[in-house]
């Protein structure tokens, strides 16, 4: 008997989260596509996956791949253009509430915004974060508390619950 909800209901769950996960990764320009990228390849494994599975963190792995393969791609294929692109509609985006937030956080090295966007953003667990960054459970609890100090240090406006 199968009791895995339907993808869609998946997608309806978990959506904001994968592309918080990716906005954080990426940026704002480039969340969508992978967000996209991401789901499709959920789609085509999630019959696969077991019914004890972590959809969550399956999913947020499924797209940090995906925004990595983005980063790689970007790499290999630089485009020139002849005029600078119009500038896309901020509405909606967090980076717009708090832009000199989102500022100090891109400047964390990226492990350290790596750990703070799964943890803060996407509220995973250290065990999650390790699996997906690669390293232990210490590694990320560590790496996640040094982004926060930067944070707190940088942005003196930045206080995350939970954490002291």
């Amino acid at each position: 008997m199968d009791m895995k909800q339907p993808f869609e209901n998946v997608v309806a769950q978990h959506g904001a989260t994968v592309l918080r996960v990716c906005r954080a990764v990426l940026g704002p320009n480039e969340a969508d596509d992978a967000w996209s990228e991401a789901f499709l390849a959920a789609m085509k494994a999630y019959p696969d996956l077991p019914e004890t599975a972590n959809v969550e963190a399956w999913l947020v792995t499924i797209a940090h791949r995906k925004a990595i393969d983005v980063v790689r791609a970007a790499k290999r294929n630089p485009l020139p253009v002849d005029e600078v692109p119009e500038v896309p509609a901020r509405l909606g985006e967090p980076e717009t509430e708090d832009a000199d937030l989102w500022i100090a956080v891109r400047r964390l090295p990226t492990k350290q915004r790596r750990a703070v966007a799964y943890r803060y953003v996407a509220g995973l667990p250290y065990s999650d974060i390790a699996q997906i960054v690669g390293g232990s459970v210490d590694a990320a609890r560590r790496a996640a508390a040094d982004g926060i100090r930067t944070l707190r240090r940088t942005y003196p406006g930045a206080i995350v619950e939970g954490e002291s």
